[in-house]
């Protein structure tokens, strides 16, 4: 594994994530893949427990973002297995997971929301969750999210029992997650694929949130992988084929990088990390390799004049995951 040997206010200690009383590192190791999926990709139980150790041992990536419903529970439980093979490591990183509705429904009522938290503690060997979000409320109403028999109140209710510690809000589009978090209710918020070099659907959304002394987590600051590499091996953005005047800007960036040296992934994360609004930026890890990868990228030096040219690189919000939001 490659060892960091040049410091960077990147990994520069760890933040507290609103005011739930946790910290959490800058970069936050996703689990959606820590499973082996049926088509036979994904991480061996083995891989696992040494990305775990590794984490532990460095204590620079000291987070694990799951949710419920990845790999139908498949996660969870991987990320329990992994946790009890590594001595200290369940003492030594946090666990964050997400409560989700039923598989193959859009049931989020608040029996629904029950039996996800006591899923989610079952797998995860644990009689309390540290930090849980309401997972993807847009494939449910906004009415029935905030009913008395809905999501928000049967959440609300479990941190009140202790059952939960802080209480955030985790999905899609920015507005939406904005009206949560007026509620009064959350005290963090996740973020995916709509703050990246090409995307800042979420960009009001990281103001709004950091005013209020929200944490505030960003995901998927590849944008589902398109943003790993230059020239493109993909044309998917987040869950669907990009526009081409989406395209476009990713090949100017990545045009830009490759002329001053930089690989576009490096300016990707860097984009999320060096936001003083992000506490946090969720990235997906599987293996050894993928942390080390990780921590070697944040930790690359970008000067300002690159950055200047990546910010004057033109970009059409039309493009955007929230474009049909205006």
């Amino acid at each position: 594994m490659t060892k960091l040997d040049v410091p960077t206010p990147h990994l520069g200690g760890e933040r507290l994530l609103g005011d739930t009383g946790l910290t959490v590192s800058p970069i936050i190791a996703g689990a959606a893949g820590w499973r082996r999926r049926d088509d036979g990709s994904g991480s061996d139980p083995e891989e696992t427990a040494a990305l775990v150790q590794a984490m532990t041992k460095d204590g620079l990536v000291t987070v694990i973002d799951t949710a419920n419903n990845y790999g139908f529970g498949a996660s969870e439980r991987r990320v329990s297995w992994a946790l009890n093979q590594v001595e200290g490591a369940a003492d030594r990183l946090l666990v964050q997971t997400k409560a989700d509705r039923a598989p193959g429904t859009d049931d989020f009522s608040a029996r629904q929301m029950r039996r996800s938290l006591e899923e989610s503690m079952e797998r995860l060997g644990v009689d309390r969750l540290p930090m849980v979000y309401l997972h993807d409320p847009e494939n449910t109403t906004w009415e029935l999210a905030m009913d008395d028999d809905g999501p928000v109140a049967a959440l609300v209710a479990a941190q009140q029992e202790g059952l939960i510690g802080g209480l955030g809000i985790s999905g899609g589009p920015a507005t939406l997650l904005r009206q949560f978090i007026d509620t009064g209710h959350f005290q963090a918020v996740i973020t995916h694929n709509r703050f990246t070099l090409v995307d800042r659907s979420a960009d009001a959304l990281l103001t709004v949130a950091a005013d209020a002394g929200l944490g505030v987590l960003n995901a998927a600051p590849y944008g589902g992988g398109v943003l790993t590499r230059w020239p493109r091996q993909s044309t998917r953005y987040a869950y669907g084929e990009a526009p081409l005047a989406m395209l476009r800007s990713i090949d100017e960036i990545g045009h830009i990088c490759a002329e001053a040296g930089v690989p576009i992934a490096a300016a990707a994360l860097q984009w999320s990390l060096r936001d003083p609004r992000i506490t946090g930026t969720v990235v997906g890890m599987e293996r050894v390799d993928d942390y080390a990868r990780t921590l070697d990228l944040a930790a690359m030096h970008i000067d300002d004049g690159l950055w200047g040219e990546i910010e004057a690189v033109e970009l059409d919000p039309r493009t955007w995951q929230d474009a049909h939001e205006n």
